[in-house]
């Protein structure tokens, strides 16, 4: 890292940032047909609507005078979402988009994660006979467009980015990839594959592969695990897999029950939000969420997430980080 050096000053960073935030937002919502809509730092524990996340990650809670009852900030909004499409009255096809903002206190930090989460949070009311791959693809390579879109938009502001982005994303499941690469860790798959094709999308994320562990974990409660994935950039600052979006279409009246099974995780079913969703009270939806720090600093070619984002970090690092070339926010 010793040879990094930022092509935009700290000045020119904040002004591009807000560049992409602005622009990618609404070509999003163009594309997916989505409406903006205020969403919530905090929720109520009993409410059910967090997310658990892998299932062992700590919450940041607390109480406040005149409200009774334990209150969480969020660790994402994958649940509240699909209650607010409900609440207020979309129809098939239509969905709404928000700015995500969390505290994910048990994150390990390092160049691409902090206890700050900010991202685009989007959800979309689909029919039953739409939660398949086909529908679940499409809406992939749409998004692939506008982050094209988006590439052709900052590179001619900036002149001095390269385009990285292939003219086509790879799709490729997780039991493909395993076979691709049998001897390889889950991490080095996804490394290599991403330098082999430069973007991809991998699916089928949560059910074991033949080791009997999945590829990754996945809360058994808001994505169907035979109905998601991510989308995965090669990061050449870092010469790795880059996650920028976590997506997919959601569990129905029957994959819920499969999954909380698989995950030993019965006891939550008198979950208000599992209830709603056994009983068919909520619509069909698909969802995702996209990485606003992530995708600035894969488009402005950062080393280090506090690049574009104000979080906190070890002194210890903040001193390596800054011998390295690396001023963060």
């Amino acid at each position: 890292m010793r040879k990094y050096q930022s092509k935009l000053n700290i000045i020119e960073t904040e002004e591009a940032i807000k560049f992409i935030k602005d622009d990618f937002e609404v070509r999003l919502a163009k594309a997916l047909g989505l409406h903006r809509v205020s969403a919530p730092l905090f929720v109520y524990n009993e409410s059910g609507l967090n997310d658990d996340l892998n299932g062992h990650e700590r919450k940041v809670s607390f109480t406040a005078n005149n409200l009774s009852g334990e209150i969480e900030i969020v660790q994402s909004l994958a649940k509240w979402k699909r209650h607010a499409l409900a609440r207020y009255n979309f129809k098939v096809h239509e969905g709404l988009y928000t700015d995500m903002n969390a505290i994910r206190r048990d994150e390990d930090i390092d160049n691409i994660h902090s206890i700050y989460v900010d991202q685009w949070d989007w959800e979309k009311i689909i029919n039953k006979e739409e939660r398949n791959l086909d529908y679940l693809f499409n809406t992939v390579k749409l998004i692939y467009q506008v982050l094209k879109q988006e590439e052709n938009r900052i590179n001619q502001k900036y002149p001095c980015f390269a385009y990285k982005l292939p003219k086509k994303i790879t799709f490729i499941s997780t039991e493909e990839l395993e076979n691709k690469y049998p001897n390889l860790s889950r991490k080095e798959r996804e490394n290599k594959f991403a330098k082999e094709v430069g973007s991809y999308f991998l699916y089928h994320i949560g059910w074991p592969l033949k080791d009997g562990l999945p590829h990754d974990g996945r809360a058994a409660d808001y994505d169907d695990w035979n109905l998601n994935g991510d989308i995965i950039l090669y990061n050449k600052v870092l010469n790795m897999a880059f996650e920028i979006s976590s997506m997919g279409i959601r569990v129905d009246e029957e994959s819920i029950i499969k999954q909380l099974e698989y995950k030993n995780e019965l006891d939550k079913l008198n979950n208000p939000y599992i209830q709603d969703v056994i009983n068919k009270r909520l619509s069909y939806t698909i969802g995702g969420g996209i990485g606003q720090s992530r995708l600035c600093m894969y488009f402005l070619e950062k080393a280090h997430i506090g690049e574009v984002q104000a979080s906190l970090w070890n002194e210890d690092d903040i001193i390596k980080l800054k011998k390295d070339n690396i001023d963060l926010l």
